[in-house]
């Protein structure tokens, strides 16, 4: 689950509904109530120990938190998205159709109902996508509601919190501010993190109890719409498309022209094609007696995609990396079916 969160794409929510913990799971969320926090609150631990369920949670996040060090410090997924888009997007591309089949096969005599279902959720997804504007804000409040409809999301099987994030502009953004953890900037991630993590916890408190109410009465309606929406919104993460990027600089430091910074910039000139890099400013005082360099912190931020198709609305296959998109595509899809039949045969 872990793993599947931090993928833009696929949805934790999927994945235990595939292994076969997903009620488990929402009613594990669900028992974090009131009486919990009233209990914690009069250092009567044990009583409110004993009305959760905390080792399973606790081992489920334990695993969300490995995943989450792993693609950001091993498999720097924010970087690669810069580098290797094709693949990448196109793994993206075939999880999220894979928990398309995964979802259907979940509904048991799919009628046209559901199929109704399935056109209002393609249509909203659709809406969707095109209404959030390219650009969003990195203020504290969006930050908090981006938190707030990405923990609601995950819980979702269907709806990744990550390609929520993805949607919002937001998901190399967090995944940067986790990146900062164990480095010098440790401090200003966490504190960046810190509007996230709230408005995880309240959404993740209200919707579990929606969604609980939601699945427990029309599941198999629920489920239809959820799919809807996926097909409706899958061109986001379509991997052929042409993404133009905005260079903008966060932050400026003025060191000495011959400091070690300094001459590590002039030897290795920076590899642009990334999500945030450092690179050389102007020249302070050049003529004084104390000569002096800006170090600019340049970040990329994506502000238009415009997707193709290769050989049909594009002349050739209109990239370098036709190949990978369709490799990529191929492993998602094995990666989600061979899940499922592996929760089948168990």
């Amino acid at each position: 689950m872990g793993s599947a969160d931090i993928v833009p794409g696929v949805s934790g929510g999927t994945l235990a509904l595939i292994v076969g913990i997903y009620t488990r799971l929402i009613n594990a969320i669900k028992s974090f109530d009131s009486l919990f926090f009233k209990r914690l609150l009069t250092l009567k631990i044990n009583e409110a120990l004993r009305g959760v369920h905390w080792k399973f949670m606790g081992i489920l996040l334990t695993g969300i938190f490995c995943a989450i060090l792993f693609f950001t410090k091993v498999v720097p997924l924010q970087v690669y998205m810069f580098t290797n888009p094709e693949l990448i997007y196109g793994l993206f591309f075939g999880l999220i159709v894979g928990s398309i089949f995964v979802l259907v096969k979940a509904i048991e005599g799919f009628g046209w109902v559901h199929g109704l279902m399935v056109l209002i959720g393609a249509v909203v997804g659709f809406w969707v996508v095109t209404l959030v504007p390219t650009d969003t804000p990195e203020a504290p409040w969006f930050v908090f509601i981006s938190g707030s409809i990405a923990i609601c999301a995950m819980i979702l099987p269907g709806i990744s919190g990550s390609y929520f994030l993805l949607i919002l502009r937001k998901y190399d953004y967090i995944l940067a501010q986790f990146g900062k953890i164990g480095t010098p900037e440790m401090l200003s991630g966490l504190l960046a993190l810190l509007p996230f993590i709230m408005g995880a916890v309240v959404g993740l408190a209200l919707f579990s109890r929606l969604l609980s109410w939601l699945l427990s009465r029309y599941e198999a309606k629920t489920l239809a719409v959820l799919i809807g929406f996926l097909i409706g919104s899958l061109y986001v993460i379509w991997p052929y498309q042409n993404r133009t990027y905005e260079q903008f600089i966060s932050k400026t430091k003025v060191v000495a022209y011959n400091s070690s910074e300094a001459r590590e910039l002039r030897r290795n000139p920076p590899d642009q094609n990334r999500p945030e890099f450092r690179r050389l400013g102007e020249t302070v005082n050049p003529d004084g007696a104390q000569k002096e360099v800006e170090i600019l912190t340049v970040k990329n931020k994506l502000i238009k995609s415009d997707p193709f198709i290769p050989y049909l609305t594009v002349q050739e296959a209109g990239t370098a990396h036709f190949g990978s998109g369709i490799w990529g595509m191929v492993i998602g899809l094995i990666m989600v079916m061979g899940l499922d039949y592996l929760r089948t045969e168990t």
